[in-house]
């Protein structure tokens, strides 16, 4: 009589459980992850969240205090600024700006990074030698600075901040997609598909793009950070978002000069920019090692 065997059935975990299941290990990646969807949902539901519009002045409270503070008040629980307005909503409707700005930068960025790191990975020769000097020239410049420029030429505003910032990052996406290509393009699936016959455009975009996409998201999370922090400097500086629209640097900016007398005024904001930088800092670490085999127990 045949014995039945008592192995246990394992079945393959997929690639996105896995990297999950990597996330989950890492506390600091989860407490990231936790703060981002809580600013995603007071973004999306800020008009329900925020107990006050962003705009409106309440001319009996200038520079009211925090409720834990004398003279505060539950009405205004993070005080009110120069002008009367609630820090709490105008904080709100800050992170949907700001998540907005991180998307559209990343956005732009990726898909114009994407598309000359295929080009100079893929043909090689002038292209490769063309693009990736003009990389190396905008690499040379300190982004800050090169965003200030551009955002000079084109003319103060929350749009052409984000351009600024977004060709700032070019470059990092553009050099990530040349290196993944140029390992991607020797190997044996990629000599099979042109064996089958397909075409360039299907060969970058169906064959090799797919493989390259672990790091790309890595370096766009960790961009979406930066790109809300340089929004923000340039916000402080009168480059970016004009008041009264509720930006955290522009709230900065025109709070500093409160500092000694209401700190609350220029608190709160800095935190908000604080708090969600590193929560994507975080999150962005948590993904590099989830996806990363090296760095996987």
């Amino acid at each position: 009589m045949a014995e039945t065997s008592t192995r246990p059935n394992l079945q393959p975990i997929s690639p996105a459980r896995e990297v999950w299941l990597a996330m989950r290990a890492n506390r600091g990646a989860m407490l990231g992850l936790i703060i981002i969807v809580i600013l995603i949902l007071a973004a999306v539901f800020a008009d329900f969240v925020a107990p006050h519009p962003p705009a409106e002045q309440y001319r009996d409270h200038f520079l009211e205090p925090p409720v834990w503070q004398a003279g505060g008040s539950w009405v205004f629980p993070l005080g009110t600024d120069d002008v009367g307005r609630c820090i709490l909503s105008r904080i709100i409707y800050g992170a949907r700006l700001s998540l907005f700005i991180g998307s559209i930068v990343v956005t732009l960025s990726l898909a114009l990074g994407i598309a000359f790191g295929m080009l100079a990975g893929f043909f090689r020769g002038l292209t490769d030698i063309g693009l990736m000097r003009f990389m190396d020239i905008i690499l040379s410049m300190p982004s800050l600075l090169l965003s200030i420029v551009i955002v000079a030429i084109l003319g103060p505003g929350l749009v052409n901040a984000m351009i600024a910032v977004a060709i700032t990052y070019v470059p990092h996406y553009a050099r990530l997609t040349r290196a993944a290509v140029l390992g991607e393009l020797n190997k044996e699936y990629v000599t099979a598909s042109r064996v089958a016959g397909a075409g360039t455009f299907r060969l970058m975009l169906v064959t090799i793009l797919p493989n390259c996409v672990a790091p790309l998201i890595v370096q766009a999370t960790l961009s979406f950070s930066t790109a809300i922090l340089d929004a923000a400097a340039l916000g402080f500086l009168g480059l970016g978002a004009q008041a009264p629209t509720p930006e955290w640097g522009t709230m900065l900016a025109d709070a500093l000069k409160f500092l000694q007398r209401a700190p609350w005024v220029v608190t709160f904001p800095g935190l908000a920019i604080l708090i969600t930088v590193l929560a994507f800092n975080l999150m962005g670490d948590g993904l590099r090692d989830a996806l990363d085999p090296k760095l996987k127990r």
